[in-house]
């Protein structure tokens, strides 16, 4: 089953900035071991963009869909044979990027 795990920073506490050499050591693990899917960090949500075309026509706006000090800071997607060996890999990478996680399966 496949697993979207969100990395959500919070932009009044954020998480440690030396982490990159320890994430990219767990990323490696994760691709040795099979779960490795794809991975990405994102953006400030400074450079987003909401687009609603649900109308007559398109309405474009800038910033995040919500504005919240907690933000989607990067995403995994990871193979992992059921809910508890994502959560369990999702605790250490919480550890590991200093961030917390959210876990949840693609339908």
């Amino acid at each position: 089953m496949q697993y979207l795990v969100s990395v959500i920073d919070d932009k009044s506490n954020p998480g440690s900035t030396d982490r990159q050499p320890a994430i990219s050591a767990f990323n490696e693990r994760l691709i040795a071991e099979g779960y490795w899917v794809f991975a990405g960090g994102l953006a400030d949500t400074a450079a987003a963009t909401v687009i609603d075309n649900r109308g007559e026509q398109a309405v474009f706006s800038d910033g995040p869909f919500v504005e919240s000090k907690e933000y989607l800071a990067g995403v995994w997607v990871w193979e992992a044979p059921d809910l508890d060996a994502a959560l369990k890999l999702a605790a250490e990478a919480s550890k590991v990027c200093d961030r917390k996680i959210e876990v949840r399966p693609f339908l």
